[in-house]
Formats: structure tokens, sequence, C-alpha cells
């Protein structure tokens, strides 16, 4: 196969990934383009691994979560000086 077909057929597989993970993204799977992270859902992205990997630091997660279902049943409208999204 000559060079120009394989540039043109890895251009294509790089095209299609880019648009499947368009489609992710907007499916809410993935972060990609469009929207980043907030600060808070990295910081409990890094919890989690580093409850996996010590596992005495797992309260500090069980207390994160707590926190937050409890103010997610209080019926109160969102802080908005909290800093973290509502979830949904």
């Amino acid at each position: 196969m000559p060079l120009y077909a394989w540039i043109l057929v890895i251009a294509t597989a790089l095209y299609a990934l880019h648009r499947a993970a368009l489609w992710m993204e907007r499916r809410g799977w993935i972060y990609y383009v469009k929207r980043q992270p907030s600060v808070s859902t990295l910081g409990t992205a890094a919890l989690s691994v580093q409850s996996i990997l010590q596992p005495e630091s797992k309260h500090v997660l069980e207390m994160k979560q707590q926190r937050r279902s409890q103010r997610d049943d209080s019926g109160d409208p969102p802080d908005p000086d909290a800093g973290e999204p509502p979830l949904k």
C-alpha cells in the first residue's frame, strides 16, 4: 500500500476517534474538549485512588460523600458560594 494511502487511513481513523469522543462527551461519559472537570471532581477522584492505595485515608472520602448527601437531602437550594455544582 502506498504511503499516501496509509496517511489517509490514519487521518480517517483519528477523525473517527475524535467524533466518537465528542459523542461520548455529549452523553456525559467523558470530559474531552468542551467541558472541563471541576476542581472538586478531580479532588474526589484523587481521594478515591488514594483510598485504594492507602486504606487509612478512606474515612476522608466517606466523610466527604456523607456531607454531600446530607447537603443534598436538606432540601435547601444550593449555596452559590460553596464552589461545587449541585449533583444531578
